[in-house]
């Protein structure tokens, strides 16, 4: 005899008075709560170093660099979701009257991890690509030096670079930034192959 589960449908608005007082982050998609697992070092090491990078190149210019804990909303697909980097040119826009969830980033660089890595590369980018400012998505494997990068053309058409070399540069098309694989990867230990 199989026992049926019946699946709990979330407004938006639940999600956030829920996530408001989570211990920990959760993702929401369409009605759905979905636990986020928990990053590695190397996870964290790349994140950081790409955000660190982008804030010292960025100082001084109209761009804010948010990292981790700020939440992106999607109107289009009803998705709440945590990039690992997000570039926002100008002021945010929030939705609601917090500080805590934007909607206008033109750059996201997500860190792959093998739980994730299929849908940061499908449904996700899906989703960001419905962003009206969106225009530039990284995706950074953090078992080897390995970057995929997409550029939104002036066509709205997306192209893709692949870079897997230490000494290859990730040149950015939306904001004026390039970073040597070899810095962005600075201190990840690839022996270390325990990705969450």
């Amino acid at each position: 005899m199989q026992l049926e589960t019946q699946k709990l449908y979330y407004t938006p608005e639940e999600y956030l008075e829920i996530e408001e007082k989570a211990e920990y982050k959760s993702e929401y998609r369409d009605g759905e709560i979905v636990p986020m697992t928990g990053g590695t070092t190397n996870h964290n090491k790349i994140a950081l170093n790409l955000a660190a990078s982008l804030k010292i190149a960025l100082r001084r210019k109209n761009y804010d660099v948010y990292i981790g804990d700020v939440r992106l909303w999607i109107p289009r697909y009803r998705q709440h979701t945590y990039p690992d980097v997000m570039v926002i040119e100008g002021q945010p826009i929030y939705t609601g009257t917090s500080t805590t969830t934007v909607m206008n980033p033109v750059l996201i660089a997500e860190v792959l991890s093998k739980s994730t890595k299929n849908y940061d590369q499908g449904d996700k980018f899906l989703y960001y690509r419905s962003i009206p400012e969106f225009k530039e998505y990284i995706l950074i494997d953090q078992s080897q030096y390995h970057v995929m990068h997409y550029v939104k053309t002036a066509e709205s058409q997306w192209s893709f670079t692949e870079l897997e070399h230490e000494s290859a540069i990730l040149s950015l098309q939306t904001v004026d930034f390039k970073i040597e694989l070899r810095d962005l990867y600075e201190q990840v230990n690839f022996a270390e192959n325990n990705e969450d």
